[in-house]
């Protein structure tokens, strides 16, 4: 994930929580793919690159990131920590960190606090999956950390093939990264995100190909029905021909979802 010439910002000032090193897959950070502009807060966006939880897709960070700048959103693209060196919850730990990173800087990053959403692919799929179930509103007895006392829970997410389940019919080399080769039954019910969507999950979009071979389909339905269940706002697009892995999608195309992600955005006033 090219971060060149672009600001990169340290999720934690000194080593993050379970670090194992202090090389840079040992040090989660988000980076600015354009200047910081204070002169108007904007919505703002964590984007989550896809990779099996253990690489990190290029066309899934800063490509992704350049598009939402261009609709009028800052985008901050993250780079999490991977297994097999690190399992969870060091992921969502740093998804949730970024939240919360993003929100108690607002100002400096011209965004509006109010407004942050994240993106995610695949595997980067399930993160914000996870992201947009696990989280919480801060912790208000951290009196040496000011970012901690920032809300972690996002305003919107989106998710583009995403990895939801790390039961049969999710991907069993995110599930191994994530979990480790021989994860408890417990542990991958508790990582299965359809099982932890909440009343208080925000509005979803959702995107997947319904001849996907790699993360088979199921896994957005399983996810779109849970947020129905729980009569949150979502929208769910599944395209007869999305072989996995299409990114922005092909302009025009049949997997070309940002025209429609932009409607969404802006029924829930991320975008004019």
């Amino acid at each position: 994930m090219s971060a060149q010439n672009n600001l990169v910002h340290r999720l934690w000032e000194g080593d993050a929580p379970g670090a194992k090193g202090t090389a840079p897959e040992d040090t989660p950070t988000l980076t600015e793919v354009s200047p910081p502009d204070t002169s108007k807060l904007r919505p703002g966006f964590v984007v989550c690159p896809g990779g099996g939880y253990g690489g990190l897709a290029d066309h899934e960070g800063v490509p992704i990131a350049q598009w939402l700048e261009s609709i009028g959103i800052k985008a901050l693209v993250l780079k999490y920590r991977l297994g097999p060196k690190y399992h969870h919850p060091v992921e969502v730990g740093d998804a949730n960190r970024a939240i919360r990173y993003v929100r108690a800087n607002a100002a400096p990053l011209g965004i509006d606090p109010k407004k942050i959403g994240i993106i995610g692919f695949s595997a980067g799929g399930h993160l914000t999956s996870t992201a947009v179930t696990m989280f919480d509103s801060g912790h208000p007895d951290n009196h040496v950390d000011p970012v901690e006392l920032a809300s972690s829970r996002p305003d919107v997410g989106i998710l583009i093939y995403p990895v939801i389940t790390m039961g049969p019919l999710g991907h069993g080399g995110s599930r191994d990264n994530l979990l480790g080769p021989n994860a408890s039954p417990e542990l991958v019910n508790a990582l299965s995100s359809e099982r932890n969507v909440s009343l208080q999950t925000p509005p979803c979009f959702l995107v997947h190909g319904a001849n996907d071979t790699v993360v088979p389909v199921e896994n957005s339905l399983m996810f779109a029905s849970a947020l129905a269940g729980h009569r949150i706002p979502f929208e769910l697009r599944v395209v007869e021909d999305g072989p996995h892995g299409f990114g922005l999608g092909r302009a025009g195309g049949a997997t070309d979802w940002r025209g429609l992600a932009q409607r969404w955005l802006a029924s829930h006033g991320f975008v004019s």
